[in-house]
């Protein structure tokens, strides 16, 4: 399985040949100014909540590639307004087998607006079960309890979490989302992008470390093996 970082908390999984692209923000992101968002490939674009550091290529991005979006039931209706109809609607607590596996929405604290103000829905976070492997992605979110649920419903051979702090958890929190989780592999998002969430590389990956925990942290466009 292959995972292709394009910053922010944008990032692309292969899974089962299909390419599921998650949460696209990439031209408002300086740090990704090297990303040719024209020539990204994906079969599926995951979307966990309407704030536009997520969803701000994702129009583009879906009409270029004509992906299937799978998102809340209030993103579905804005798409629809924005000409965008190759979209599945979940909610928290549904899921749904896909031509790659399963999908599973699971609770993620925050908040979600789209661009033109309107309600986002509920934010959360995916639950992805495979035949190669299984992964969750929190979306932004705090720290909650409810995440403990999640060893219940996969085993989970990565996760993806924001380590970012002021918005979402911080790598305190994240540490011991992983603990909960009962993951030891986790792909550090949402972080550096803006001053309010630059962090300290070193501290976070000594951080990890000592807590028996590896932190992966790619570069902005790089592909790595997980």
């Amino acid at each position: 399985m292959t995972f292709t970082y394009y910053g922010h908390s944008c990032f692309l999984v292969e899974v089962e040949g299909k390419k599921l692209l998650f949460d696209p923000f990439i031209t408002g992101n300086e740090l990704a100014k090297d990303i040719d968002v024209t020539s990204i490939e994906a079969d599926y674009i995951l979307v966990s909540h309407g704030h536009q550091d997520h969803v701000l290529d994702l129009v583009a991005i879906a009409a270029n590639t004509k992906a299937k979006v799978i998102c809340a039931w209030e993103i579905y209706v804005w798409l629809g307004k924005q000409g965008i109809e190759n979209v599945h609607p979940m909610n928290i607590g549904g899921q749904w087998k896909f031509d790659f596996g399963t999908v599973k929405c699971v609770t993620a604290q925050h908040s979600s607006g789209l661009p033109d103000g309107s309600y986002g829905g509920n934010p959360m976070g995916f639950i992805i079960s495979s035949k190669e492997k299984n992964f969750y992605y929190s979306g932004d979110t705090a720290l909650t309890l409810d995440m403990q649920l999640i060893p219940q419903f996969a085993v989970i051979d990565f996760a993806v979490l924001p380590i970012g702090d002021n918005f979402t958890m911080g790598p305190t929190d994240a540490v011991r989302a992983a603990h909960m989780i009962n993951c030891h592999t986790v792909v550090g998002v949402h972080y550096d992008t803006f001053g309010f969430i630059k962090i300290d590389h070193k501290d976070t990956n000594d951080l990890f470390t000592r807590n028996g925990l590896s932190l992966l942290l790619p570069q902005i466009g790089e592909t790595i093996s997980i």
